[in-house]
């Protein structure tokens, strides 16, 4: 059976309140019970004493003189509150009854050795009986006094309070259960209303938020708590957009350019040096679309999470010795110098593949963006566990900072122009310091700084 939370909560409160309430039933009807009981017991116990008083005994002999106690009219009635007496020997035969007993016997049990409390019945009446031992000097049984009192008052009062806690009960649990499922109502309204306002929220009018109670309670966190989210996910919405927007653009930019060269290729004939000229700038364009496919498929993987990390022990001045060697050329090509400070016994645990992707993207972007004859300086700084490339570039403008490693991002739209290169290689960067556990920072003073915090 399915049922909405509004009775859930109602059901669970009114099965705690029935747990908690029985037992508040079981405390009243057993108080109630015990008291009753206990004030029988206690008359039974006074009209032994005032019974015990004028009897005597002498050695197993019982003797019953003439009082007032045995001739009470109580003792002589039965229809309306009777004390019945009976006084036996210790060989259970009868000694004396009273005469409202008429020709019945109370119950009797020979083996009591002392007091004992116990119903029964009389005549189609209930009592109340106790069986009081008799001894003698030496403390032998040498008789039984049984008193009975009528229990029917007792009796029906709780009978009463039996039949009202039994029909309270229920309507107690059908009254609780409403009251909750109201109530319950009442304090999930906030909830509905949020559910209503998010059910109209799109991708049409994403920047749309929930509204927030007043109150700032647990409903206030969570309105709160889903705009948050609702925040995130737009962002995410527009930086796809962007992206998409971005790719298509950089995509289109080299096509444009290899279908324009093949163009006027086709126009007419042309010399083979020509041939040669526009075939070279159709290959870089080419080779430019390819890096840029390769860069893309490289953060799709960063962001599925399908890049596998193996550290390793890696010797820095080594794994930097190898890798200034592939940057040579480029290097050589603008006279610039990659100046390195790793100390010999440095060892770094790390994944040596994806940190040598990271330094590809900031030494490449070092060298791209680079004046002719600058230099390039990279120091490990043993104390702090820290990278830091340093270079006499023309830097990046502080307003531009807090969005270098964001995708297709680049900083001088004029320079884009000229400088050939997505805008993606700080991003990748960025990603697979986060995958490393690496802190990835860029300042710029009078060049650029980056810093790698391991």
């Amino acid at each position: 059976m399915k049922l909405h939370f509004r009775d859930r909560i109602a059901l669970f409160t009114a099965f705690a309140a029935a747990i908690t309430i029985g037992l508040v039933f079981l405390v009243v009807y057993g108080v109630v019970y015990y008291t009753a009981y206990n004030h029988l017991d206690e008359d039974i116990r006074q009209e032994k004493e005032e019974v015990l008083s004028n009897l005597r005994w002498s050695g197993d002999s019982i003797i019953i003189e003439q009082m007032p106690e045995w001739e009470e009219k109580e003792h002589q009635q039965i229809e309306v509150n009777p004390t019945f007496l009976q006084l036996l020997d210790a060989n259970g035969r009868l000694l004396f009854r009273s005469s409202n007993l008429q020709n019945d016997i109370l119950l009797f049990d020979p083996k009591l050795s002392r007091e004992a409390y116990f119903n029964s019945r009389i005549t189609d009446q209930r009592i109340r009986q106790g069986q009081f031992p008799m001894l003698s000097e030496d403390n032998t049984v040498i008789g039984h006094l049984t008193v009975g009192i009528s229990q029917e008052e007792s009796a029906i009062v709780l009978y009463n309070l039996r039949n009202t806690l039994w029909i309270t009960f229920p309507l107690l649990l059908i009254v609780l259960f409403l009251a909750t499922a109201l109530a319950a109502s009442k304090g999930i309204a906030p909830v509905q209303r949020l559910i209503h306002s998010a059910s109209g929220i799109s991708e049409a009018n994403i920047d749309a938020r929930l509204p927030l109670p007043e109150n700032k309670d647990e409903i206030y966190q969570l309105a709160t708590t889903i705009n948050e989210l609702l925040q995130r996910v737009e962002s995410g919405i527009q930086r796809e957009k962007q992206f998409t927007a971005d790719a298509s653009h950089e995509i289109r930019t080299p096509l444009t350019a290899i279908r324009g060269t093949l163009e006027v290729l086709v126009r007419k004939k042309r010399e083979p040096a020509q041939y040669e000229e526009k075939i070279s700038r159709v290959i870089n364009e080419v080779d430019r679309l390819n890096a840029m496919l390769d860069q893309l498929l490289q953060l799709a993987r960063l962001e599925n999470n399908r890049i596998q990390v193996n550290k390793t022990p890696v010797a820095l001045n080594d794994f930097f010795s190898a890798l200034a060697e592939k940057w040579q050329a480029r290097l050589k090509e603008k006279n610039m110098t990659l100046n390195l400070h790793i100390p010999r016994a440095s060892i770094l645990h790390t994944d040596a593949t994806l940190l040598s992707i990271i330094l590809d993207n900031l030494i490449g972007n070092a060298i791209k963006y680079g004046h002719s004859g600058g230099q390039i300086d990279c120091t490990w700084q043993a104390e702090n566990n820290s990278l830091i490339f340093r270079d006499n570039g023309p830097g990046i403008p502080a307003e531009h900072l807090p969005h270098v490693f964001d995708r297709f991002y680049r900083a001088d739209d004029a320079r884009s122009a000229a400088v050939p290169g997505a805008g993606l290689g700080l991003s990748i960067a960025k990603k697979l310091a986060d995958l490393l556990g690496i802190e990835l920072k860029v300042s710029s003073r009078a060049g650029l700084e980056v810093v790698l915090g391991f």
